[in-house]
């Protein structure tokens, strides 16, 4: 006797249809009807009432059905018990910073073994895999989620100021915006985050000047280094800022109301993955 017989039992008895149940079962008709004929050989005893109207199950058929079923249920579980833990693909960026170092560290108290895989990659990247189902939840900023997703709202990021560590706003505890308006602006191409990029600009338009638009390197850590050798600003999340160590570069907070974007997790709008809420936990135990 074969658990693969025994599946293809209990899947005719609960269709009462050789057909159907070959469908449920992904194979052809044919080889659910030979695999049962060979467990009836074994077991010495029809199984089923074969006409051509319909199927029912035997005396034999009603007493085996618990059993088989209780046998899969049990071969199952011993598969689970040493099985890996199924792992949480998280995406990420580069921004997150110290959130990041405290959800991780929350989730592996909720959900201790388990195994996370991040993937940093550009958000229109993100929601696409969470989308596919190749992500099981992504952090995301100010992003407009693809069908299929939904992003739930996390906690605000504020921004700080990046300059010169040698220029005279480095040694400001606060800085408004109109003060950096003879600095050229370093920032990604809008392509790359849209989000951030509209806030910025349009907070400088608010604040009554035309950001002069300086070098677009292609990653922070290129633009620190230039910010470090040339007069040049740009905007990194305050939560980055705490775990950046650039001697050459200072962190100036915005007077209020400041810059700030809204992080949220983006998940699949149906069937959430397993450590989906704990991973949600986590987050909230990171705020409080």
């Amino acid at each position: 006797m074969e658990l693969r017989q025994l599946g293809y039992f209990v899947a005719v008895a609960e269709e009462l249809h050789f057909g159907r149940a070959a469908d449920r079962l992904h194979i052809v008709q044919s080889a659910v009807s030979q695999q049962i004929r060979r467990l009836e050989r074994e077991l010495g005893a029809e199984l089923f009432d074969r006409s051509p109207r319909r199927v029912r199950l035997t005396a034999a058929g009603e007493r085996l059905l618990p059993k088989a079923r209780a046998v899969l249920t049990a071969a199952e579980r011993a598969r689970a018990a040493v099985a890996p833990p199924e792992g949480l693909r998280l995406g990420t960026s580069t921004g997150l910073g110290t959130h990041l170092d405290r959800v991780l560290a929350a989730f592996a108290e909720r959900a201790p073994g388990v195994p996370v895989e991040l993937c940093s990659l550009p958000v229109g990247e993100r929601l696409a895999r969470v989308a596919a189902g190749r992500l099981d939840a992504a952090f995301v900023r100010g992003a407009e989620p693809p069908p299929g997703v939904r992003v739930l709202p996390l906690w605000p990021d504020p921004l700080v100021a990046a300059v010169p560590a040698t220029h005279p706003l480095a040694r400001a505890p606060e800085i408004d915006l109109v003060d950096l308006a003879a600095l050229p602006l370093a920032l990604t191409p809008r392509r790359n985050n849209p989000a951030l990029v509209d806030l910025v600009v349009g907070a400088c338009h608010a604040a009554g000047f035309e950001p002069v638009p300086g070098p677009a390197n292609g990653s922070l850590q290129d633009t620190l280094a230039t910010i470090g050798a040339r007069p040049l600003w740009t905007v990194v999340f305050a939560s980055h800022a705490r775990v950046l160590r650039t001697p050459r570069v200072a962190y100036v907070p915005f007077r209020a109301p400041g810059l700030a974007l809204s992080t949220g997790l983006a998940v699949p709008a149906a069937d959430p993955t397993g450590h989906l809420e704990s991973l949600l936990l986590a987050c909230t135990d990171h705020e409080s």
